[in-house]
Formats: structure tokens, C-alpha cells, sequence
């Protein structure tokens, strides 16, 4: 029988959600080229990267790259 407490699912839930925020070298690098062409446009630049929301890429840049740690050198 099923937790009625649904301390389960909100555990499942978070720690799908901390593995959506995992992107990779590829990503990240597609992320900074393309901000850095069209600025805090998520759902345009989402649509380059399959299988990735504007969500999760604007949370995924608020986490990653903040005023406190500011954009790589790509050069």
C-alpha cells in the first residue's frame, strides 16, 4: 500500500529535479555561446538543446553562473 504521507514522491521529485540541472561540457558551452548571442532568451536557446526546457536551462544558468561566479573564458 502507498505512503499517505507522500514523503516518497517529494524525495523522487527533488532528486529528479537536482539530476535535470546535471548538463553536460557540450551543453554548458552551447549555453554560454548562445547567451552570449541573444542574452536571457531561454526558450530559443532550449531549442537547440534536446530534451531541455527554458526552465531548466534559466535555473540551471541562476545556479551556475551568478554575479558571485561569472562567465568562463571560452577564448
Amino acid at each position: 500500500m502507498a505512503d499517505m504521507d507522500g514523503s516518497s514522491v517529494d524525495s523522487k521529485e527533488e532528486s529528479s529535479e537536482d539530476s535535470k540541472l546535471d548538463f553536460s561540457e557540450d551543453e554548458e558551452t552551447l549555453i554560454i555561446r548562445m547567451f552570449n548571442l541573444v542574452g536571457e532568451r531561454w526558450s530559443l536557446i532550449a531549442g537547440r538543446i534536446p530534451g531541455r526546457t527554458a526552465e531548466e536551462i534559466q535555473k540551471y544558468w541562476a545556479s551556475r553562473f551568478s554575479y558571485n561566479n561569472p562567465l568562463p573564458n571560452l577564448s
